[in-house]
């Protein structure tokens, strides 16, 4: 066995937005079996080699409610059995799940009261689906800030992995290859610096040979090569040709990840994959560092600002939005009286309004946004002048829910304890959607055009000879449209502080 001091984590974001795999199998049903064959490739080469490898997969909590809605299960079943692969993930313990917050929050954009129930809800059904609850948090889009560490303290978070590029060592020497600790207001927290570069490689395409020769070469050009070197990777797990690539030999896992694990098991390959977990218990972090707010870099952007979500008037405004409809919420919860029934549903209008995807793609999306805090206002402002009077007759119609077509994508607190397993509350009783739940119908001119077209992938399949420039910039990608629908919340929501 090579001696080596450079071990690998190696991570997969899993995301759709709300209602998305119902409208991917009804607009592009081949579409939709790329994407939901992502979903099942870990747990199959984890077990493969379960000797050696390791892998870390983080799913929004959005994603995994679509993942138990019985008509998902029913209309993809012709694909693949998702309880069978839930099952799958339970019973593989080197795969890692990691946490994200429920409906996939931009954390700095949306108000620090919403914090909690965004990590609290996330974790928990990670800890129903999985059977552990998940240790460490991958922020949504990288999207991370100080001012978070003590909400993820108090929702049992250990680490959090963040883009390296924002991380600044106390001592002023930058080094990814190394956990840090963070503190904010007295609140510590493990960081791990995420290697944007070749992460950036994983995404779009690359093979063993050359990970080994690049991250070799950038450990031993590091500030302190002799020391522990840990490369953590991170990227889309379902964008792109290169994950989408039904021929699983010219796809990540096929070209990648099974010749990897296999030099790995021959015993001279200079890397060893690691679970993050494993190894900061054997390597704990004691240098400091701030994180500067920031996200990964996606499309054109840099991520060393949030312009991506909020660079426009529009987008900042529906941003402005947002929070001003979670503080009347908090008012009308703090003030009492008004319909737990219809808070409920306001407050699964507002949390869901807070995926990132309806700010991605700058202002095309905000009518679809629109649909929700109108829906959201209507209710707020019914409960707010007559908050026991606000029932919809009977023989009112539900709002009505428009159906987009999938869109294309461009990418590279309350003291709460520790989550486990049997203490995490079904998401069908806390989180799952309600036809006809989402209160008074938004106005008319809310309602948003499908949009037609063909949805291109992240990037075309990597053919098997590709060796990647390490700097190669994110393709595009797709991760779809949503429904703008409500629901019912029976989880009484906690005040983020």
């Amino acid at each position: 066995m090579l001696a080596t001091n450079i071990s690998h984590a190696l991570g997969l974001h899993m995301h759709q937005p709300p209602g998305n795999l119902a409208l991917l199998i009804e607009a592009n049903p081949w579409e939709a079996e790329q994407i939901i064959r992502c979903y099942e490739r870990p747990t199959r080469y984890a077990r493969q080699y379960a000797d050696l490898g390791h892998l870390h997969i983080g799913f929004s909590g959005i994603l995994l409610e679509q993942f138990l809605d019985p008509d998902i299960v029913d209309r993809y079943r012709h694909i693949i059995d998702i309880p069978a692969m839930l099952d799958a993930y339970r019973g593989t313990p080197n795969i890692e799940p990691i946490g994200m917050g429920y409906f996939h929050p931009i954390f700095p954009l949306i108000p620090e009261a919403d914090w909690a129930e965004q990590l609290r809800t996330g974790r928990e059904l990670m800890a129903e689906v999985f059977g552990r609850a998940p240790r460490g948090f991958w922020p949504p889009e990288m999207a991370f800030s100080m001012e978070l560490i003590p909400a993820l303290m108090r929702a049992g978070y250990e680490y959090v992995v963040v883009d390296g590029v924002h991380v600044h060592p106390e001592d002023g020497v930058s080094d990814v290859f190394r956990p840090y600790l963070a503190c904010y207001n007295d609140a510590c927290i493990t960081v791990v610096p995420r290697d944007r570069d070749v992460s950036n490689a994983q995404e779009s395409g690359l093979d063993a040979s050359w990970f080994a020769h690049e991250v070799t070469h950038r450990c031993r050009f590091s500030p302190r090569p002799d020391e522990p070197r840990l490369c953590t990777t991170w990227s889309d797990g379902e964008n792109g040709g290169w994950f989408r690539q039904t021929h699983e030999g010219s796809g990540f896992f096929g070209h990648y990840f099974a010749p990897y694990m296999e030099h790995v098991r021959g015993g001279e390959y200079p890397i060893r994959p690691v679970s993050l977990s494993q190894y900061l218990a054997a390597h704990p972090a004691s240098a400091r560092a701030r994180v500067q707010t920031g996200a990964w870099n996606v499309g054109s952007t840099s991520g060393f600002d949030l312009s991506q979500w909020a660079g426009s008037p529009g987008q900042r405004r529906g941003v402005e939005t947002v929070r001003e409809l979670s503080r009347r919420w908090w008012a009308l919860q703090d003030a009492g009286g008004a319909s737990a029934e219809h808070l409920d549903r306001a407050r699964r209008l507002i949390l869901e309004a807070e995926t990132s995807c309806y700010l991605f793609w700058g202002d095309d999306w905000l009518p679809k946004l629109a649909l929700l805090t109108d829906a959201a206002a209507a209710l707020i402002d019914a409960m707010e002048a007559a908050p026991a009077a606000i029932d919809r007759p009977a023989h009112q119609a539900p709002p009505a829910v428009s159906k987009p077509q999938p869109r294309p994508r461009s990418r590279p607190e309350t003291e709460a304890a520790p989550v486990q397993a049997d203490e995490a509350k079904a998401p069908a009783q806390t989180m799952a959607a309600t036809a006809g739940a989402a209160g008074p119908e938004p106005p008319a001119s809310a309602e948003v055009a499908s949009k037609t077209g063909t949805q291109p992938d992240r990037e075309a399949a990597a053919p098997p000879d590709a060796k990647p420039a390490a700097k190669a910039a994110p393709k595009a990608g797709v991760k779809g449209a949503e429904k703008a629908g409500g629901a019912t919340g029976k989880t009484k929501p906690e005040r983020g502080s």
